[in-house]
Protein backbone atom coordinates (compact mmCIF):
# COMPACT_ATOMS: atom_id res chain seq x y z
CA UNK A 1 0.00 0.00 0.00
CA UNK A 2 1.20 3.51 -0.79
CA UNK A 3 1.02 6.13 1.93
CA UNK A 4 -0.37 8.53 -0.67
CA UNK A 5 -3.49 6.38 -0.88
CA UNK A 6 -3.91 5.77 2.85
CA UNK A 7 -6.72 7.27 4.90
CA UNK A 8 -6.83 7.74 8.70
CA UNK A 9 -8.44 4.31 9.09
CA UNK A 10 -5.54 2.60 7.30
CA UNK A 11 -2.96 4.60 9.23
CA UNK A 12 -4.52 3.68 12.57
CA UNK A 13 -4.51 0.02 11.56
CA UNK A 14 -0.87 0.28 10.52
CA UNK A 15 0.06 1.75 13.90
CA UNK A 16 -1.72 -1.04 15.75
CA UNK A 17 -0.08 -3.74 13.64
CA UNK A 18 3.30 -1.97 13.43
CA UNK A 19 3.19 -2.32 9.67
CA UNK A 20 6.56 -1.23 8.24
CA UNK A 21 6.55 2.22 6.69
CA UNK A 22 9.31 2.31 4.08
CA UNK A 23 10.77 5.45 2.53
CA UNK A 24 12.73 5.14 -0.73
CA UNK A 25 15.77 7.36 -0.24
CA UNK A 26 16.85 8.28 -3.74
CA UNK A 27 18.75 10.79 -5.84
CA UNK A 28 18.59 12.76 -9.04
CA UNK A 29 22.09 11.88 -10.21
CA UNK A 30 24.07 11.53 -13.40
CA UNK A 31 24.48 7.85 -14.28
CA UNK A 32 26.30 8.13 -17.59
CA UNK A 33 24.65 8.23 -21.00
CA UNK A 34 22.74 4.94 -20.70
CA UNK A 35 20.84 5.14 -17.37
CA UNK A 36 18.18 7.61 -16.27
CA UNK A 37 18.83 10.26 -13.63
CA UNK A 38 16.36 8.56 -11.31
CA UNK A 39 18.36 5.31 -11.28
CA UNK A 40 18.92 5.15 -7.51
CA UNK A 41 15.34 6.09 -6.69
CA UNK A 42 13.85 3.72 -9.27
CA UNK A 43 15.86 0.76 -8.01
CA UNK A 44 14.60 1.22 -4.46
CA UNK A 45 11.03 1.83 -5.60
CA UNK A 46 11.13 -1.22 -7.86
CA UNK A 47 12.45 -3.53 -5.15
CA UNK A 48 9.94 -2.29 -2.58
CA UNK A 49 7.07 -2.66 -5.05
CA UNK A 50 8.12 -6.27 -5.60
CA UNK A 51 8.42 -6.89 -1.86
CA UNK A 52 4.96 -5.39 -1.29
CA UNK A 53 3.50 -8.11 -3.52
CA UNK A 54 4.35 -10.76 -0.92
CA UNK A 55 3.97 -8.90 2.39
CA UNK A 56 2.29 -5.88 3.92
CA UNK A 57 4.18 -2.61 3.61
CA UNK A 58 3.30 1.06 3.49
CA UNK A 59 5.49 2.71 0.87
CA UNK A 60 5.92 6.41 1.63
CA UNK A 61 6.68 8.99 -1.07
CA UNK A 62 10.27 8.84 -2.30
CA UNK A 63 12.81 11.47 -1.26
CA UNK A 64 14.76 12.13 -4.44
CA UNK A 65 16.37 15.54 -4.08
CA UNK A 66 19.26 14.78 -1.76
CA UNK A 67 23.03 15.03 -1.15
CA UNK A 68 23.82 13.18 -4.37
CA UNK A 69 27.19 14.99 -4.60
CA UNK A 70 28.86 16.15 -7.80
CA UNK A 71 31.64 13.59 -7.48
CA UNK A 72 30.56 11.74 -10.62
CA UNK A 73 29.82 14.46 -13.14
CA UNK A 74 30.10 17.94 -11.69
CA UNK A 75 27.44 20.59 -11.31
CA UNK A 76 26.70 20.81 -15.05
CA UNK A 77 25.92 17.10 -15.39
CA UNK A 78 22.25 17.30 -14.41
CA UNK A 79 22.78 15.94 -10.89
CA UNK A 80 20.73 17.75 -8.25
CA UNK A 81 22.74 18.09 -5.05
CA UNK A 82 21.26 19.36 -1.77
CA UNK A 83 23.67 20.39 0.97
CA UNK A 84 23.81 17.85 3.80
CA UNK A 85 22.98 20.35 6.55
CA UNK A 86 19.86 21.56 4.73
CA UNK A 87 18.85 18.02 3.86
CA UNK A 88 19.20 16.82 7.44
CA UNK A 89 16.85 19.55 8.69
CA UNK A 90 14.29 18.55 6.06
CA UNK A 91 14.50 14.90 7.11
CA UNK A 92 14.33 15.85 10.79
CA UNK A 93 10.92 17.43 10.20
CA UNK A 94 9.67 14.41 8.27
CA UNK A 95 10.72 11.99 11.01
CA UNK A 96 9.39 14.25 13.75
CA UNK A 97 6.00 14.31 12.00
CA UNK A 98 5.92 10.54 11.58
CA UNK A 99 6.83 9.87 15.21
CA UNK A 100 4.27 12.41 16.40
CA UNK A 101 1.66 10.61 14.29
CA UNK A 102 2.42 7.40 16.19
CA UNK A 103 4.45 5.49 13.62
CA UNK A 104 7.03 3.23 15.23
CA UNK A 105 8.40 1.01 12.46
CA UNK A 106 10.01 3.26 9.86
CA UNK A 107 12.66 2.22 7.34
CA UNK A 108 14.65 4.31 4.90
CA UNK A 109 15.97 2.18 2.02
CA UNK A 110 18.91 3.60 0.04
CA UNK A 111 20.72 2.64 -3.15
CA UNK A 112 23.40 5.35 -3.34
CA UNK A 113 26.97 5.34 -2.04
CA UNK A 114 26.25 2.35 0.21
CA UNK A 115 29.18 0.14 -0.83
CA UNK A 116 29.71 -2.65 1.70
CA UNK A 117 27.22 -0.92 3.99
CA UNK A 118 29.55 2.07 4.49
CA UNK A 119 28.17 5.36 5.79
CA UNK A 120 28.47 8.23 3.33
CA UNK A 121 27.03 11.78 3.69
CA UNK A 122 23.48 11.06 2.49
CA UNK A 123 23.10 7.95 4.65
CA UNK A 124 24.53 9.77 7.66
CA UNK A 125 22.05 12.61 7.14
CA UNK A 126 19.17 10.15 7.39
CA UNK A 127 20.66 8.45 10.43
CA UNK A 128 21.42 11.65 12.30
CA UNK A 129 18.03 13.19 11.54
CA UNK A 130 16.31 10.02 12.73
CA UNK A 131 18.17 9.97 16.07
CA UNK A 132 17.61 13.69 16.62
CA UNK A 133 13.89 13.42 15.94
CA UNK A 134 13.63 10.42 18.26
CA UNK A 135 15.47 12.23 21.06
CA UNK A 136 13.27 15.29 20.73
CA UNK A 137 10.11 13.19 20.68
CA UNK A 138 11.13 11.29 23.82
CA UNK A 139 11.93 14.48 25.71
CA UNK A 140 8.67 16.07 24.64
CA UNK A 141 6.50 13.10 25.59
CA UNK A 142 8.40 11.71 28.60
CA UNK A 143 10.25 14.77 29.83
CA UNK A 144 13.89 15.40 30.53
CA UNK A 145 15.57 12.57 32.37
CA UNK A 146 13.35 9.98 30.71
CA UNK A 147 16.19 7.50 30.25
CA UNK A 148 17.23 7.65 33.89
CA UNK A 149 13.69 7.14 35.18
CA UNK A 150 12.67 3.83 36.73
CA UNK A 151 10.24 3.21 33.88
CA UNK A 152 13.27 2.66 31.62
CA UNK A 153 15.10 0.27 33.94
CA UNK A 154 14.74 -2.44 31.25
CA UNK A 155 16.30 -0.25 28.52
CA UNK A 156 19.24 -2.57 27.85
CA UNK A 157 16.98 -5.62 27.74
CA UNK A 158 15.07 -4.08 24.83
CA UNK A 159 17.98 -2.91 22.68
CA UNK A 160 17.24 -3.53 19.01
CA UNK A 161 13.69 -4.69 19.72
CA UNK A 162 10.31 -3.12 19.05
CA UNK A 163 10.36 -1.33 22.41
CA UNK A 164 13.75 0.27 21.75
CA UNK A 165 12.92 3.85 20.67
CA UNK A 166 16.17 4.09 18.73
CA UNK A 167 14.97 1.24 16.53
CA UNK A 168 11.85 3.12 15.44
CA UNK A 169 13.73 4.57 12.45
CA UNK A 170 16.21 2.38 10.59
CA UNK A 171 18.35 3.19 7.54
CA UNK A 172 19.26 0.17 5.41
CA UNK A 173 20.79 -0.49 1.97
CA UNK A 174 18.64 -1.70 -0.89
CA UNK A 175 21.44 -4.18 -1.60
CA UNK A 176 22.92 -5.65 1.56
CA UNK A 177 26.69 -6.23 1.76
CA UNK A 178 25.95 -9.93 1.15
CA UNK A 179 23.96 -9.18 -1.98
CA UNK A 180 26.70 -6.88 -3.25
CA UNK A 181 29.35 -9.56 -2.77
CA UNK A 182 27.32 -12.37 -4.33
CA UNK A 183 26.52 -10.47 -7.53
CA UNK A 184 28.35 -7.14 -7.80
CA UNK A 185 27.94 -3.44 -7.14
CA UNK A 186 28.97 -0.38 -9.12
CA UNK A 187 27.82 2.98 -10.43
CA UNK A 188 26.15 2.84 -13.84
CA UNK A 189 28.28 -0.15 -14.79
CA UNK A 190 27.42 -3.77 -15.51
CA UNK A 191 25.69 -4.41 -12.18
CA UNK A 192 23.65 -1.31 -11.48
CA UNK A 193 22.59 -1.12 -15.11
CA UNK A 194 21.46 -4.76 -15.00
CA UNK A 195 19.40 -4.18 -11.87
CA UNK A 196 17.75 -1.07 -13.31
CA UNK A 197 17.14 -2.93 -16.58
CA UNK A 198 15.34 -5.74 -14.74
CA UNK A 199 13.14 -3.35 -12.78
CA UNK A 200 12.56 -0.53 -15.28
CA UNK A 201 13.80 -1.44 -18.76
CA UNK A 202 12.65 1.90 -20.19
CA UNK A 203 15.18 3.67 -17.93
CA UNK A 204 18.14 2.03 -19.74
CA UNK A 205 19.43 2.67 -23.28
CA UNK A 206 22.55 0.59 -23.83
CA UNK A 207 22.77 1.84 -27.40
CA UNK A 208 23.77 5.26 -25.99
CA UNK A 209 26.86 4.03 -24.16
CA UNK A 210 29.04 5.40 -26.93
CA UNK A 211 27.71 8.94 -26.47
CA UNK A 212 30.14 9.68 -23.61
CA UNK A 213 33.15 7.59 -22.52
CA UNK A 214 33.58 6.89 -18.79
CA UNK A 215 35.68 4.30 -16.96
CA UNK A 216 32.74 3.49 -14.71
CA UNK A 217 30.31 2.74 -17.55
CA UNK A 218 32.76 0.79 -19.72
CA UNK A 219 31.52 -2.66 -18.65
CA UNK A 220 27.83 -1.65 -18.80
CA UNK A 221 27.84 -3.21 -22.26
CA UNK A 222 27.76 -6.55 -20.40
CA UNK A 223 24.56 -5.66 -18.51
CA UNK A 224 21.57 -7.97 -18.90
CA UNK A 225 18.07 -8.42 -17.46
CA UNK A 226 19.07 -11.95 -16.41
CA UNK A 227 21.84 -10.65 -14.17
CA UNK A 228 19.49 -7.95 -12.90
CA UNK A 229 16.86 -10.51 -11.93
CA UNK A 230 19.49 -12.48 -9.99
CA UNK A 231 20.44 -9.28 -8.16
CA UNK A 232 16.76 -8.64 -7.46
CA UNK A 233 16.27 -12.11 -6.03
CA UNK A 234 19.11 -11.81 -3.52
CA UNK A 235 18.30 -8.21 -2.62
CA UNK A 236 14.62 -8.98 -2.03
CA UNK A 237 15.47 -11.90 0.23
CA UNK A 238 17.70 -9.69 2.37
CA UNK A 239 15.21 -6.81 2.43
CA UNK A 240 12.51 -9.22 3.52
CA UNK A 241 14.75 -10.28 6.40
CA UNK A 242 15.82 -6.73 7.35
CA UNK A 243 12.36 -5.16 7.32
CA UNK A 244 10.52 -6.62 10.30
Amino acid sequence: MRLDFCFPRELEEAKKKRTPVVIPGGTVEYHGPACGYGCDTLIVEGLLNELAKKRELIIAPSISYSPSSWAVGGDTSGTVHVDEVIFEEYLYNIFWSMLSAGLRNIYVVIHHQFEEGSFMPMTLSYMKAGKRATMRYLEKTLGQGWWGSESYADYYDNLGGADDPFSWIKVIPAMSPRAQKETGYDHAGKYETSLLMALYPDAVHLDRLGDIKHWFTKNAVEASPELGRRMMEISLADLDEAIK
